[in-house]
Formats: C-alpha cells, sequence, structure tokens
C-alpha cells in the first residue's frame, strides 16, 4: 500500500489571531506557523500503518507558498519517505486545493489518502469531501479509528450521535479526527535526516489548474467582546431576569 498524506501549513494553534488594521484579513507577519493539528494525526497514521507492514512507502504533500516547505520536513522527520511541495502564492481556497491534490494522486497512484478533517484557520472541511468527489472514491470522514484490511478499511468515525463504523474499499480517502492517535514528536536525528530527503518541487501552473478564487473576501473583523455577568441575590431574582429580560422562559 502506498499512503498520500496531505498537510497544511497555518497559524499555530497557540498564537493569538490578530485582524489586520485595514480589516483585509489576519496577521501572518513574523507569526509562528505550524502543521495544522488533525493533519499531524494524519501524519502519525499514516507512519503507524506503514511501520505495522501495512504500507511500503508515505508521501507527504502541502499546497502553499515556498515557506511550506517547513510543514513537509515536518512530516519527513516523523516518518514519510519523501515529500512534494506544490507552490501557490496567496489564499487559495479547497476547491483548488482538491483540484492540484486530484492531480498528484492520478500522478503518484496511490491507494490511500489521509489529511485532516479540517484546518483551523479557515475552518472549511471541504477539501477532504471535494477530492473524494473529484475522483468518484470512498470517502470516511472524521475517522478516529482505522483498521486497514486486505482491500478495505474499517473506519470508526466521529458523528453527532456517538460513534459510527463504516467499511470503504481501497483507494479511499480518509479524514482524520484529533482522537485517532496521538502525534509523536520528531527527535533531533530525525530532524536532521529530513534535510536529506527529498521535496519534488512543483508549481500549479505545471499541473494546469486554475487557483483563481471564487469567493471574494469582503471584509475581516473581530468577534465583539462578551459583556461581563451580573451576580443575583436569589433564585426568584434569576427567574425574573430569565423571563423578562432574557426572555428564554
Amino acid at each position: 500500500m502506498k499512503i498520500l498524506v496531505a498537510v497544511k501549513r497555518v497559524i499555530d494553534y497557540n498564537v493569538q489571531i490578530r485582524v489586520k488594521e485595514d480589516n483585509s484579513g489576519v496577521v501572518t507577519d513574523n507569526v509562528k506557523m505550524s502543521t495544522n493539528p488533525p493533519d499531524d494525526n494524519a501524519i502519525e497514521e499514516a507512519v503507524k500503518i506503514k511501520e505495522a507492514g501495512k504500507a511500503k512507502e508515505v508521501v507527504a504533500v502541502s499546497v502553499g507558498e515556498e515557506k511550506a516547505q517547513e510543514t513537509v520536513r515536518k512530516a519527513l522527520a516523523v516518518g514519510a519517505d519523501r515529500g512534494i511541495l506544490v507552490k501557490v502564492d496567496g489564499v487559495i481556497e479547497p476547491l483548488a486545493v482538491s483540484k492540484i491534490l486530484k492531480k498528484i494522486v492520478e500522478k503518484e497512484k496511490p491507494d490511500l489518502v489521509l489529511m485532516g478533517k479540517q484546518a483551523i484557520d479557515d475552518d472549511c472541511n471541504q477539501t477532504g469531501q471535494m477530492l473524494a468527489a473529484l475522483l468518484n472514491w470512498p470517502q470516511a470522514t472524521f475517522a478516529s479509528k482505522i483498521e486497514v484490511k486486505e482491500k478495505s478499511l474499517e473506519v470508526t468515525r466521529e458523528v453527532d450521535e456517538g460513534l459510527e463504523t463504516i467499511e470503504v474499499n481501497v483507494p479511499a480517502i480518509v479524514t482524520c479526527d484529533l482522537r485517532l492517535n496521538e502525534p509523536r514528536y520528531a527527535s533531533l536525528p530525525n530532524i536532521m535526516k529530513a534535510k536529506k530527503k527529498p521535496i519534488e518541487q512543483i508549481s500549479a501552473e505545471d499541473l494546469g489548474v486554475d487557483v483563481k478564487s471564487r469567493i471574494e473576501q469582503i471584509k475581516v473583523e473581530e468577534p465583539p467582546k462578551r459583556k461581563a455577568g451580573i451576580k443575583v441575590a436569589s433564585v426568584e431574582e434569576l427567574v425574573q431576569k430569565l423571563k423578562n429580560e432574557a426572555k428564554v422562559i
């Protein structure tokens, strides 16, 4: 089995997001960036499947600017065999990413594509589903457990009612939930080894994909600050405020 893992470079989840003064977006200059957290789970699962002897190669792919090489290098440091960077400047929407990944899948011919369930920057939760539609492959989203069988996958999914277990034939697309596993840290020796692993660089133009935005972002602003709460002296006063002021009962 060959596994392709899609990884995205995003603002680190520990960073306090700031909106630009002109409300055109969020500040990214001199801000710490890292791998999208659910993508870390996807990388970890791919490496675990390989370590179990059920996969021969893990290929990490990222779509973004030149600095996204760092994200691919991290994937190589935790166990991916080689990397691919599709260079695109500026903001790229899920549909364009899906079309780019479709071209990479057709080139690499993996048996399984893993990626995070959604990115923490745009929160779209669309790329995996769109890719499955473009390829006409089966998909399993929000995976919290993956069991590799001979020609299929048994996937436990996180759903509103609890857990759902489905079986999909390979090749397939699986999007990974944070509860799928505990991503490992890259050791210093592996980080040094990753610097020698190959990263193929391709431009979106070379793949013939139109990355033009279909959505116009008009304005970005911070959510309004929450008002301070109040204290009440009794249950009776609470009920009156809920009934007459909040009008929720």
